[in-house]
């Protein structure tokens, strides 16, 4: 039974244009960029090529404002941290309460150095309100964080315009943007678009690069302390030998999601509508931030009065893999923080699911879950103490479905 991949948010397969491309670094052009003699320098000269194509592939920016990294988590820590480090004077951050953990866990660590972190909050669509936003902006306020599109629901933020109200209210402000799940499925110019965008941060797993390389965008005069020393590389901002194929790779992905930007827009979009129309006929369903923009191949499904995790199990056993939330805290059984900050009804919060595609899954794909998940969750209800079979429903005396989450 072919398998069928349902959960790139989490992390995508890699392209075999971008295997083809690294293979030279792990083979022949082994050699250490930092050396002296020629097929170093022809090695270094490989990665200031890939530091233009990223540049051009995110607006043309100059390319010595990008900075390699080993994962947008280190990315994210070395932008946090740094600007906290670089600017003692100030001590407020603002960032929102639906974070990935690899923002939230800094600013709580940050929190515990001295700084002041206020969590803006988001309605039932996992939509933030501009005004508090606004009204939690202070005069010693050191760095908005927040991110481009969520990891769970797929919810769209607009940074465009929130940095820009930043900027407008105290340009010494910083803003920074996670941007780990935008790039490759939304079109990124740092140059007009988001020109008030300080730091923008991803990671290359998850637009069809290897796991274990990733990115800082750092826009020239940002003050910002390294985050990892001990050598030249980088600047002099993060140390460290170069990995040399998976920069090469993270290239190659970066330019082929932007040669394919409009097929997220049409053909990914399509699978996961058409996935969305087919389950939302089931009852007692609800479409996690689904009147809100999202990105387009994202899906996050509450069923109400079933556990997630076994729906994960069953799908599993369909050959079909999806998510519960955030691969970095699976194993975890508290509910996902961004379905309680959602404010996610207590009889579904546990029964979320999330489905997210690729330009690689297919519309066989989604035949093969749109048949089985009604199945699943039937069976699930079947012996769910909350649910009557014969009304389809229910029972009387179980909690309504809008009553909020704890």
């Amino acid at each position: 039974m072919k398998t069928v991949y349902a959960d790139n948010n989490a992390t995508t397969p890699v392209a075999p244009e971008v295997v083809e491309a690294m293979m030279p670094y792990l083979t022949s052009q082994f050699f250490n960029p930092s050396s002296m003699y020629e097929p170093a320098r022809a090695v270094a000269t490989a990665i200031a090529q890939a530091r233009k194509r990223i540049a051009r592939t995110l607006g043309a920016i100059a390319s010595n404002q990008i900075f390699f990294t080993s994962c947008a988590t280190e990315s994210n820590n070395w932008a946090l941290r740094g600007a906290v480090a670089a600017n003692p004077a100030r001590r407020h951050i603002i960032t929102t309460a639906v974070e990935h953990p690899a923002v939230l866990e800094v600013c709580r660590d940050l929190e515990r150095q001295g700084c002041e972190v206020s969590y803006l909050s988001v309605d039932r669509d996992g939509k933030l309100d501009i005004g508090e936003f606004v009204r939690t902006l202070r005069p010693d306020t050191l760095l908005v964080t927040i991110m481009h599109a969520n990891n769970e629901t797929g919810v769209i933020f607009p940074i465009e315009k929130l940095s820009r109200i930043t900027k407008e209210t105290d340009p010494q402000i910083l803003f920074h943007t996670d941007a780990t799940q935008a790039v490759g499925k939304l079109a990124i110019d740092l140059k007009r678009q988001f020109k008030h965008v300080d730091m923008l941060t991803f990671s290359g797993h998850k637009l069809h690069a290897p796991k274990g390389v990733g990115a800082l965008f750092l826009r020239r005069g940002t003050p910002c302390r390294p985050f990892m020393t001990g050598g030249h590389q980088e600047s002099g901002l993060r140390a460290g030998t170069e990995n040399v194929p998976y920069i090469m790779g993270l290239a190659k992905a970066c330019e082929l999601a932007a040669d394919h930007i409009q097929d997220e827009q049409d053909y990914v979009r399509k699978l996961r509508d058409r996935l969305q129309e087919a389950i939302s006929t089931i009852p007692n369903i609800e479409i996690n931030g689904g009147n809100a923009a999202r990105l387009p191949n994202t899906l996050n499904v509450a069923c109400h009065y079933i556990e997630g995790e076994s729906i994960l199990y069953q799908l599993n056993e369909y050959g079909i893999c999806a998510s519960s939330g955030s691969a970095c805290t699976s194993g975890s059984l508290e509910p996902s923080h961004v379905l309680r900050a959602m404010k996610i009804p207590f009889t579904a919060i546990h029964g979320s699911i999330r489905f997210s595609f690729s330009r690689y899954n297919t519309p066989e794909d989604v035949d093969r879950i749109i048949e089985a998940f009604p199945k699943i969750v039937e069976s699930l209800r079947r012996i769910s103490p909350y649910w009557d079979m014969e009304r389809n429903a229910p029972r009387p005396g179980a909690a309504r479905i809008d009553d909020p989450g704890g």
